[in-house]
């Protein structure tokens, strides 16, 4: 405002004066949207002068030049002889001596105004050079050395252009990131190169290390031709023919520049840039090629970077046959379009209505996080998910999210879980996908705000997951029921689990997990919580078939309403019995893994279980042939011939796998002593083996359960178990028995885990 010019300028002065010891101000002219063109000069203080013509240098960003063009095009003729007239008397009438150039705005009228007088050599020299075929480093040399104009062989009149020519400087500046420099060190440096190209380098070669304490410049690079079209189009050429790898340059932006009608036809101002947002538009530089022969020479020299692989077990080198199905024919109906049309609650209705029990497949995440580490790769999913959306219509759902999934696809696999997420969910439409989720440690190993934990269920169900199998390591109520609520505020259906440790049938003097602990966690989870589905996780296959029908039987007694859900591992070989006695006593699902992910630490049998179950519910032959009406959805049964189609697959592909499988070649009752749970034994095995105690696992695994007695006695399942595992290890490394350990516990420096569980950080377990 003009009111408030008098206060600025005072303050400016005073500013000036404070900091130079001079307040004299200079005021230039507003000059609204010009254009920026600079001659280029030389005199030698002996009354000579010459011009060597103009460049334009509006492509400008905040004020720092980014293309330049010689001659200017576009500007009329009157007006750039009056701009070299004044130059050169310029320099005649101050004695100018050398290189100079002299700046210059040009209104939107043709009025032009003088800036300043650069008195040196400028970055965009090279331009200048190639029109007009002199070396101006070397003519300032010669005048510095006393040489005159005339000595030189430079008069106005042998001066001259030919074509014209454009510089860009190719810098490590990341224009996505308002033109930040990138730093690190260049891997790979291929300039652009021909006829009518001129590369000045900087810092421009492989083997480079680019520092953010120094100019971003890696290579001027200037075209020339006989038409500024043509220089435009060469230069264009030679940036898409670099390849810089290592840091980002601003070679995207630099094209968009190049190829934009407004410099095309040479009305650039110097907001350009400021104005045509589209310039920022361009595909993220992401250097695949070289992060792939580099990832290839590295494990051709070292060995595959896979934490955990035997390398005395290499992979299967068969492939695996695949079912043969018709992809052009859509899957059939299953339980999601129930869930999809009904809702959650329409879906546990009519689960509770089903009049056989209904099986799900842990093969897709649990089963591999049993047998192989986690370690399963999106790829081979992929390749069996539309024969599995055809054998499986009529699974109650596929869990294949969530738990160590997350973690280890971002870790070690190096694939993003939400991507994997969203392709399966293309490629299964009619089967829900189930998830994991560890109450308020979402799919982390410790608690989030609870508004992290909101708004990653809302993310997961809109990607593709329908049930949520929530659970807290500890069966801490208050952690359980904040899950639950964040998938119903979802939409998704909430599963509800209790997490079973101990034996309930059976329990001897003291023990915290009787029948009435169990009841308990289940009210409050069904009146507090209010599941949809009830679920019974048993992650270390301690439930015996006695203890289910004990367990499932009471809770069907309480709660005849709500459906039913088991989950147990086959760790000591009873996982089949035990999952038919729940069947037996109520329980409305029981998970299984398909036969060859099945076993051991993983689930049982889905084949043993299918046949079983169709002889013990007494099913007729026509079921499995006979889609089932569900309120109006009709679902095929799952058959025993479509389940071997899977196996086969599954039984090659898990050979690919064989440095990550785990050790126990059978079942196993030494669970009902030290308590494992299935999904955390393979994890622990290679976690052993990195901190060299590979020889040492069957300690480890007898002082897990001197681990669970001193913690306690916990409900292990992540990241409880984690913190038993943590503390299993440190026992061994430090060759601790349970007695010296707990006589030495304020001095000893315990595992993170450890201290994080004794503060509360994972919740309050039975009994504090």
């Amino acid at each position: 405002k003009s009111e408030d010019l008098e206060e600025a300028v005072q303050r400016c002065s005073s500013e000036a004066l404070t900091a130079f010891g001079n307040g004299t101000l200079f005021i230039e002219r507003f000059v609204e949207n010009p254009r920026h063109v600079e001659v280029q000069m030389f005199a030698d203080g002996v009354g000579n002068a010459v011009h060597l013509f103009e460049r334009d240098c509006s492509v400008q960003r905040r004020h720092q030049k980014v293309v330049e063009v010689a001659p200017a095009v576009n500007v009329p003729m009157e007006t750039r002889e009056k701009l070299w007239e004044l130059s050169t008397k310029l320099a005649l009438s101050c004695g100018y001596k050398n290189a100079g150039t002299v700046e210059f705005l040009i209104g939107p009228k043709g009025d032009f105004y003088f800036i300043e007088v650069n008195p040196r050599i400028q970055v965009e020299h090279t331009v200048t050079e190639e029109v007009t075929g002199i070396d101006i480093v070397q003519t300032q040399l010669k005048i510095a050395a006393g040489a005159t104009l005339p000595q030189i062989g430079l008069s106005q009149d042998k001066i001259s252009t030919r074509g014209f020519a454009i510089q860009t400087r190719v810098t490590t500046e990341n224009p996505r990131n308002n033109f930040t420099p990138d730093y690190g060190r260049i891997e790979a440096f291929r300039p652009g190169e021909g006829m009518g190209l001129r590369l000045d380098s900087a810092a421009g070669f492989a083997g480079a290390v680019i520092t953010p304490h120094y100019d971003s410049l890696l290579i001027k690079v200037t075209a020339h031709a006989l038409t500024f079209e043509l220089a435009a189009q060469k230069l264009s050429r030679a940036l898409r023919e670099f390849r810089v790898r290592g840091v980002h340059t601003n070679i995207p932006f630099a094209l968009n520049v190049l190829k934009h009608p407004k410099f095309l036809d040479q009305t650039c101002k110097t907001d350009f840039i400021e104005i045509y947002p589209e310039l920022f538009e361009f595909p993220p530089q992401k250097d695949r090629a070289n992060k792939i022969l580099k990832y290839l020479a590295e494990v051709k020299v070292n060995g595959h970077p896979m934490p955990g692989a035997d390398a005395s077990k290499p992979p299967s080198t068969m492939r695996p046959v695949m079912p043969v199905i018709d992809v052009k024919k859509p899957a059939p109906d299953g339980w999601k379009q129930v869930i999809d049309r009904d809702g959650p609650a329409g879906f546990a209705a009519a689960v509770r209505a089903h009049p056989y029990t209904l099986l799900g497949d842990t093969t897709w995440r649990d089963a591999h996080q049993s047998l192989l580490a986690t370690r399963l790769r999106t790829v081979d999913i992929a390749k069996i998910a539309p024969a599995t959306a055809r054998a499986l219509s009529g699974a109650y759902a596929l869990e294949m999210w969530g738990g160590a999934t997350f973690d280890v696809a971002i870790r070690f696999l190096r694939e993003s879980p939400w991507a994997r997420l969203e392709l399966l969910r293309e490629l299964v439409p009619n089967v829900p996908f189930q998830m994991l989720l560890r109450g308020a440690n979402a799919v982390g190993y410790t608690s989030y705000p609870d508004n992290v934990v909101y708004e990653f269920c809302k993310e997961a169900r809109s990607a593709g997951v329908d049930v949520f199998r929530v659970f807290d390591s500890v069966n801490y109520v208050d952690n359980l029921l904040l899950g639950m609520d964040a998938v119903h505020k979802a939409d998704g259906v909430v599963q509800g689990e209790i997490c079973y440790t101990g034996d309930v049938k059976d329990a001897p003097p003291g023990s915290k997990y009787t029948l009435d602990y169990y009841l308990e966690i289940a009210d409050a989870l069904v009146n507090k919580g209010n599941t949809h589905v009830l679920g019974i996780k048993d992650m270390a296959g301690l439930l015996k078939p006695a203890a289910a029908t004990h367990l499932v039987g009471a809770l069907r007694k309480e709660f005849p309403n709500t459906p039913i859900h088991v989950h147990t591992h086959d760790t000591g070989g009873i996982g089949v019995a035990s999952m038919l006695a729940a069947s037996q006593a109520g329980a409305d699902v029981v998970h299984s893994a398909i036969d060859a992910m099945s076993g051991t630490t993983s689930q049982p049998s889905m084949g043993a279980l299918l046949n079983s179950l169709t002889q013990l519910e007494s099913v007729p032959e026509s079921v499995p042939d006979t889609p089932v009406d569900v309120n109006g959805t009709k679902i095929r049964p799952i058959k025993s011939d479509d389940v071997l189609g899977l196996h086969d697959y599954w039984e090659v592909t898990r050979e690919l796998y064989r440095p990550f499988e785990q050790s126990a070649k059978s079942t196993s009752s030494e669970v009902f002593h030290h308590e494992m749970p299935g999904g955390q034994y393979t994890n622990l095995m290679f976690q052993s083996q990195s901190l060299g105690l590979a020889k040492q696992w069957k300690d480890v695994k007898l002082k897990y359960a001197a681990a669970n007695k001193v913690l306690g006695d916990i409900v292990k399942v992540t990241p409880s178990s984690k913190v038993v595992g943590d503390l299993a290890q440190f026992m061994v490394t430090n060759k601790l028995s349970q007695a010296e350990l707990e006589e030495r516990a304020g001095e000893l420096d315990l595992p993170t885990s450890v201290v994080e569980f004794l503060q509360g950080l994972l919740g309050q377990p039975k009994g504090g």
